[in-house]
């Protein structure tokens, strides 16, 4: 569902490694509503080496709770904070100066604190570079990856910036996290599946927030998932995939159904147009419409995973020359 990989990102990579022995801090923009699946791995590989400031962009769409829950996590890693903000709001910035001199430690006093700011397409880091800045510096739009180069400004505090272009990673192996990103809007709506996308969404906000899904909706209730008795049979030949909706418990078909059958999705005859609740729920959602929700907490992390035989050797499997 998610290969989405253009060469410009490929291309951002490559700058990204060239300038990073010059950079001081980086700054990770992450969406607030989801901090773990907005965070890049490839990027945290990158810069494992350089003290990190997160930011939870869209902090005014986010629960309140669990925002507090991630920033907390956040700062208790090492070389790490985190500040959570509405990157519209300029008077929200004013600690990030201070929190990149305090992350870089000793530099001298003749240059500034060098810092990258980074993040995945579409999670507000234009925004926050023009609400540091004080003026526009930085092209904002709402879809994916408006940025496509690197920009330099400098701002107040003695902090310069580098802007680089939204990078996702060549293949999302969490397929939670895969349609996180997708219901968020990280994604072009041209690369997913817009009703899967719904009817995991409506699933997981009827085990987070089901008081909210019903309210939005006035639905009546919440339908428990139970498996299709046919379901393993039509993908014992297809690659095995995790069931999303077995993992929430509800089952977001029969929610996106009331949902667009109450939205305009009815037609003649009885049937029902399953994109037009897509639609209804997941512009919905990005607008925040339904209140403020979080996607994910720290708990929902997934371990990491077992090293195999040849990492636990120190080898890389090839065979000896």
């Amino acid at each position: 569902m998610l290969g989405w990989y253009p060469g410009h990102m490929n291309k951002a990579r490559r700058q990204i490694l060239e300038a990073l022995p010059e950079i001081d801090v980086v700054i990770e923009v992450l969406d607030a509503r989801l901090p773990y699946s907005s965070a890049n791995p490839m990027l945290a590989e990158l810069t494992r080496h350089k003290p990190v400031l997160k930011i939870l962009s869209r902090a005014d769409l986010a629960d309140p709770e669990r925002t507090r829950e991630w920033v907390s996590f956040f700062d208790a890693q090492d070389d790490m904070r985190a500040l959570a903000v509405t990157t519209t709001q300029a008077r929200e910035l004013k600690r990030i100066p201070k929190l990149c001199h305090e992350l870089a430690g000793q530099v001298r006093a003749d240059r500034d604190v060098r810092v990258m700011v980074m993040g995945i397409p579409n999670v507000g880091k234009s925004t926050l570079i023009n609400g540091l800045a004080g003026r526009t510096i930085a092209k904002t739009g709402n879809e994916p990856a408006v940025t496509k180069r690197q920009q330099k400004v400098r701002i107040g505090g003695r902090v310069a910036l580098i802007d680089t272009p939204g990078v996702l990673w060549p293949k999302i192996e969490d397929q939670a996290s895969a349609h996180r990103l997708a219901a968020s809007g990280a994604i072009r709506d041209t690369a997913i599946d817009y009703v899967e996308v719904a009817v995991v969404a409506a699933a997981e906000l009827a085990r987070r927030y089901p008081e909210a899904l019903k309210a939005r909706y006035k639905l009546k209730s919440l339908p428990e998932y139970a498996p299709h008795p046919e379901a393993g049979l039509v993908e014992a030949d297809g690659p095995e995939r995790v069931d999303l909706l077995a993992l929430a418990g509800f089952d977001g078909h029969a929610i996106l159904a009331e949902i667009a059958a109450r939205r305009g999705g009815l037609r003649p005859g009885g049937e029902v147009d399953l994109h037009r609740g897509a639609e209804v729920l997941l512009h919905e959602l990005r607008d925040g419409k339904l209140g403020r929700l979080t996607l994910e907490t720290p708990a929902d992390i997934p371990p990491e995973p077992e090293p195999d035989a040849a990492d636990a050797v120190g080898g890389d499997g090839a065979e000896p020359a």
